[in-house]
């Protein structure tokens, strides 16, 4: 893994803003000229070419944002301009996030012949009310009708919701699954909503006008969610990702293995090697007037000391069921874990137990603290 290579493309525009977003405030009002903006990406993947010097590109990903808003003729000439300046490797993965609209479906064809061979469609919620609360603007028939385009276009495809949801009960979860299962083709991805700082559903939280599932709620959602994902061939590779075996997210999975990227685009972050030899994280400014304007200038830089990068492999590989190297950790702290039932340790690989995933940001903090 530490000799593959990603390039992450993250498009900044939405729809409508998300209420459990924090990075959604670029609601174009005016069309953009795409043609003039996908200069600044080209311009970009030059400046990483001249860090990195050659390599292979193992998997490329467009997010967002709302990457489906993107012209598929932008798309192909961003990996036209990965495969010159890098080379694409012969069997790379290049995924493509998009809402299930029927107007961004109508570039699915589009997209897939610049080259994106793995479509991951947000659907989000399988009910109208939830649709509306998370700021999406599909509906449940128009969400499953593009999903079903998805999977007769993209030989691999992902079906992404959201539970734990405001107001959501375990048998509302149960039979919501149970129906995306009956759709899902061979990954999922499900997300517990969770409330972050500088979003409206933050305000309305501390504000009491919104509720969502108490922990021990949540986690029963959690468990169910592992329960019927298992018995449908789609068990848990990581914490919130289900796929059938060889059906995994490649991009994803050189994420938490701690693998190089470089991202591209407002509020695109990277880890990757430059040419002297040492890691480096790089962060993008997220206004994308600013970044398009001068990208360069904006651009934060950090050399990653062999601390940082221990902190951030176990931080990111413990997520992971096949889990890391037990050289990441401290054995006195990785012990006692171990004798808890919270982590298991053998192999020279430690991975995470059943019950250790219910509270793994707390085993992870005990690690690092």
């Amino acid at each position: 893994m530490a000799d593959q290579f990603a390039i992450y493309v993250h498009w900044p525009y939405c729809l409508a803003k998300c209420p459990y977003c924090d990075f959604n405030s670029h609601v174009r009002k005016s069309p953009l000229d795409q043609t003039q903006f996908v200069k600044a990406y080209l311009a970009e993947l030059q400046w990483f070419y001249d860090q990195t010097g050659p390599r292979t590109v193992d998997t490329i990903f467009f997010g967002g944002g709302t990457p489906s808003l993107m012209q598929p003729q932008i798309v192909a000439d961003i990996i036209e301009t990965i495969d010159e300046l890098w080379g694409i490797a012969d069997a790379a993965e290049i995924s493509l996030e998009a809402n299930p609209t029927s107007i961004e479906a109508q570039n699915f064809k589009g997209y897939r012949l610049a080259g994106v061979n793995r479509l991951s469609v947000g659907i989000q919620a399988m009910n109208e009310k939830d649709l509306k609360r998370l700021g999406r603007k599909h509906t449940v028939d128009e969400a499953l009708a593009a999903y079903k385009l998805a999977t007769k276009i993209f030989n691999r495809t992902s079906f992404d919701l959201i539970y734990a949801r405001p107001q959501q009960t375990l048998d509302q979860w149960r039979d919501e699954l149970s129906k995306a299962l009956q759709y899902a083709q061979g990954h999922m991805s499900l997300y517990q909503l969770t409330i972050e700082p500088q979003t409206a559903f933050f305000d309305l939280h501390q504000s009491g006008r919104l509720t969502i599932p108490q922990d021990d709620l949540a986690l029963a959602m959690y468990e169910l969610t592992a329960e019927m994902t298992d018995k449908a061939g789609l068990p848990a590779y990581e914490i919130s990702n289900h796929a059938s075996p060889g059906n995994e997210c490649r991009h994803n999975l050189l994420y938490w293995r701690y693998g190089e990227y470089a991202g591209i685009g407002p509020g695109a972050h990277s880890r990757v090697v430059f040419g002297d030899g040492k890691k480096r994280a790089i962060a993008n400014i997220r206004n994308p007037d600013k970044w398009y304007t001068d990208a360069e200038s904006t651009r934060k830089i950090e050399i990653l000391s062999d601390a940082d990068q221990a902190s951030e492999l176990v931080l990111m590989g413990l997520r992971l069921k096949e889990g890391i190297a037990d050289k990441w950790l401290p054995a006195d702290r990785m012990e006692q874990l171990v004798s808890q039932d919270l982590l298991r340790h053998e192999h020279r690989t430690v991975k995470v137990s059943g019950n250790g995933r219910k509270v793994l940001n707390a085993v992870i903090d005990y690690l690092l603290r």
